[in-house]
């Protein structure tokens, strides 16, 4: 939800409590949790007054929030109405609040008996079809394939938290929060801390992105249900709970409603007042009250109690966090030796790096060096301030970094250093990332195994596969304790750039080190070899599993039937994983329906998305599998049908099948489903990807329009990434110059709607594939015209251009043109010698036989 829609939130809120007290008697059992909840918030109890904006502040001289008019219908001055104004008065919403969020352990509520007693709606959640379809055979079948996945690729920058909260998301998604409290519940799973936070921050995300004011209201209402029942189950409210709400205020720009929430807080957990000053400032930021901010840095300045200091760090955080130029003037009078946590000190470190505080950083190092502060903490401060600093490249970077630990006579620490080696990873500088580790181990550091890994899956992902030698050769020379892992990253990247007989090696020295290979490692080589279209190789791997003893595995099976050239081998392979035990994942199921689908057994491999063995959280991934083998095998409608029969059940294609799609589109299908496609793409680099294979579907099939429409959406999303937009316009031209010559003209007005309507200049492939289209067309005034575009783009002429260009005015029957451009051609390279001779021998020699011909037969019509 935007922050303009935010400011009608407060009038619904009002106005859904008002609505709830008076229909409450006659709402029906079924009716929207909203009115559930605010009706029941309606208490006969006293109402006490509710906390004001200054009676909520923590300052130490709190401002006053900005005024709005009585009758704004915001929530907060909504809920300062006395209570004997109407009956329709929900005084009682701030005892309710108050309660929830003060101290003490409420007795549990009876929506919380009805829920654990009324087994009727646990029982609708529990049989609905995504979760009561699935039998033991096929939760154990995803646990054993969930397994192999982790173990056969490392997982980056994945945690328990990160995991769980996905889990939850998924429940509350489909489920809500009421019914996913009862599922944990009746699986005899304790709803703690932990999973409440997680339930109100999925709570709080829906609001913040609908677009709708009722279904955000709603999506607020179970977030405070929510609240309301983690307190009467005794929890006490942390940063963790009240933290999202506050920032939801914040980012909607609701003043009076973060201050009321506070008040609150601040009664019930005394504790939280000087964190409350965190949110206090970003609250202010976030709306942009230069005034207010202004205000609490002149009332801390010269505030000096242990208290008062908190305070004082939690603004200064905000503020570094926020990227803001008024931490000068706290940053005059902060003691940084009484910062609390390093943690905060780093990110005070982070922001003069990004301002270029030089003088503040070196100023806090010495006072920090002076005052006794642990030497690894001062490395980790070092790197946090260098890897701010704006325009620094890595090499500049490190330099800087390790001029400030001789300056203060500091020795980088091992977690400095692998901070640095990840940041350069991140920046796709592995090379530099190495040179790092080089010097690290000469340093007597020691370098941990994780970070190894980081460097393996950098190299892979920037495609720089002869990495692993140096990798490999670190490994041997600094005594570094390598794991079936680390033996299978390296033997994969040496399996991608065709060394396998590196990869053999790798496995020879696996087995002196006694760690034993595993089916995993083994197809990676497998996998290998099938990409090559070596097939004697790939069974020769086969064998030399069965002499080592390794079973192979569900992926092991997969690879096999992938690549079978007829259906009698589809079968032997699935015999055979039957007879070993091995049940069948959804690799298997693609696996399967890709091989039918090259054998040109098209039926069976329909049939195969209806075995009734596919686990229901895997079918949309199977059926896109089909999508895809159907479109390469040239039957697009039948592709895009099963699309549409995913879609009209609510799922979504894989990123890959919707390449695939995207990529085999014909000019018979609607283009409106070809931009559907391209909305299916979330992930920036397969959309990327994606958008470049409509483009040129669109120039193929003279959609020009259509084709400038996506070139600008790629324009305003890679505008940074003048390389990106530059392969796309060359992959566009490429295609122009391979097909028909009569695709000249579009390719022409390609180019000027490049320069006239995206302001961009072609680069000097694009230009070539251009003249090539010239040559193709042997058309003369547009070679020329091509030739002055080199001019205007600021390209010189290279041998290369002077040669298409010769070609070209030979091919469009301008040989004396040719001649002349003949004599700027430097002639020393044998290889241009030849070019030359060839399109004189094609184009001049062709043209005078033609024109012997012709005179022959009017010598003879004569």
């Amino acid at each position: 939800m935007t922050a303009s829609k935010a400011k009608t939130l407060s009038s619904l809120f009002k106005t859904a409590v008002r609505n709830a007290t008076k229909e409450s008697s006659s709402l029906p059992s079924g009716d929207k949790p909203l009115k559930q909840f605010v009706s029941s918030l309606d208490t006969s109890s006293s109402p006490s007054p509710s906390p004001s904006p200054s009676s909520a502040s923590f300052r130490i001289r709190s401002p006053q929030p900005t005024k709005k008019p009585a009758n704004d219908g915001s929530l907060h001055s909504w809920l300062l109405q006395p209570a004997s104004t109407s009956e329709n008065s929900i005084g009682g919403f701030t005892d309710e609040l108050h309660s929830i969020l003060c101290t003490g352990h409420p007795e549990s509520s009876k929506d919380i008996e009805e829920m654990m007693d009324n087994g009727s709606s646990l029982g609708r959640v529990l049989n609905i079809p995504w979760l009561s379809n699935v039998s033991n055979n096929n939760i154990s079948l995803r646990r054993k394939e969930l397994s192999r996945e982790r173990k056969q690729k490392w997982v980056f920058k994945k945690t328990q938290s990160g995991r769980f909260n996905r889990l939850i998301k998924m429940c509350g998604d489909k489920l809500g929060t009421k019914a996913t409290i009862e599922v944990f519940d009746k699986l005899g799973r304790d709803t703690g801390l932990k999973e409440y936070n997680a339930l109100i921050a999925v709570c709080l995300e829906k609001a913040r992105t609908s677009n709708d004011e009722d279904d955000a209201l709603e999506h607020m209402s179970e977030a405070f249900k929510t609240l309301k029942k983690m307190r009467e189950r005794g929890f006490q409210v942390e940063e963790g709970t009240y933290g999202p709400f506050l920032m939801y205020f914040i980012d909607m720009g609701m003043v009076e409603e973060f201050f009321f929430f506070c008040g609150p807080i601040k009664e019930g957990n005394p504790s939280s007042v000087t964190r409350l000053g965190y949110y206090e400032m970003l609250l202010w930021i976030g709306v942009n009250n230069e005034e207010k901010i202004q205000e609490l840095c002149n009332c801390i300045v010269a505030a000096d109690e242990e208290d008062d200091f908190k305070l004082k760090e939690n603004y200064l955080l905000a503020l570094c966090e926020s990227g803001r130029k008024d931490i000068m003037q706290l940053l005059e009078v902060i003691d940084i030796t009484r910062i609390s946590s390093v943690n905060v000190v780093a990110n005070i470190f982070e922001s003069l790096g990004r301002l270029s505080f030089d003088s503040f950083a070196e100023k806090f190092l010495w006072t920090l060096k002076n005052n006794d502060y642990k030497m690894a903490d001062i490395s980790r401060l070092i790197f946090s301030y260098v890897s701010a600093i704006p325009n620094l490249a890595v090499e500049d970077l490190f330099l800087k970094f390790k001029s400030l630990h001789m300056k203060f006579e500091i020795t980088p620490s091992s977690a400095s250093y692998e901070k640095l080696i990840t940041y350069c990873c991140d920046l796709h500088k592995v090379h530099f990332a190495l040179d790092i580790v080089h010097q690290m181990c000469e340093e007597g550091l020691s370098l941990s195994i994780e970070m190894l890994h980081s460097i393996l899956h950098a190299s892979e992902e920037n495609y720089e596969y002869n990495l692993v030698r140096r990798i490999y050769s670190l490994i041997g020379c600094h005594n570094v304790k390598p794991t079936s892992e680390t033996f299978r990253s390296m033997i994969n990247l040496s399996v991608k750039m065709k060394d396998f007989n590196g990869a053999y090696a790798m496995l020879d020295d696996l087995k002196k080190l006694n760690i034993s290979p595993t089916s995993t490692i083994y197809n990676t080589i497998l996998a290998g070899y099938f990409r090559e279209s070596n097939i004697s190789g790939a069974m020769m791997v086969l064998k030399q599993m069965e002499s080592e003893d390794v079973k192979p595995d569900s992926h092991t099976y997969s690879y096999l039937i992938a690549n079978c050239n007829c259906e009698e081998d589809i079968t032997k392979y699935c015999e055979a994983m039957k007879a070993a035990g091995i049940q069948v994942t959804k690799h298997i199921f693609m696996a399967l329906i890709n091989a039918y689908t090259a054998c040109g057994q098209i039926e069976k491999a329909k049939q195969v998305v209806l075995d009734k063995g596919i686990p229901v959280n895997s079918l949309n991934e199977i059926k896109g599998a089909l999508a895809s083998a159907l479109a390469c095998s040239g039957m697009m409608p039948d592709a895009l049908n099963i699309y549409k029969e995913i879609k009209q059940n609510g799922g979504t294609l894989e990123p890959k099948p919707v390449i695939s799609l995207i990529e085999h589109f014909t000019s018979e299908g609607d283009v409106n489903i070809l931009l559907q496609l391209l909305e299916e793409l979330h992930d920036p680099d397969y959309w990327f990807d994606g958008c470049c294979r409509a483009v040129v579907h669109c120039v193929t099939k003279k959609h020009l329009r259509l084709a400038l429409d996506l070139l600008k959406q790629l324009k305003d999303e890679f505008h940074k990434d003048d390389l990106a937009l530059d392969v796309v316009f060359d992959e566009v031209f490429s295609v122009i110059a391979e097909r028909q010559p009569n695709d000249l003209q579009i390719g022409l007005a390609l180019l000027q709607a490049m320069k006239d309507e995206l302001g961009l200049t072609p680069s000097r492939k694009s230009l070539d594939f251009l003249l090539a289209s010239c040559v193709n067309a042997k058309d003369l005034q547009s070679s020329l015209l091509i030739w002055r575009e080199y001019q205007a783009a600021g390209l010189r002429c290279n041998i290369l251009t002077f040669l298409r260009m010769y070609q070209a005015l030979l091919a469009s029957g301008d040989p004396k043109s040719a001649k002349t451009l003949l004599t700027k051609i430097p002639t020393e390279d044998p290889h241009v010698r030849c070019i030359i001779k060839a399109c004189q021998m094609t184009y001049v020699q062709s043209t005078s036989s033609k024109m012997k011909k012709q005179k022959v037969q009017k010598k003879n019509k004569t």
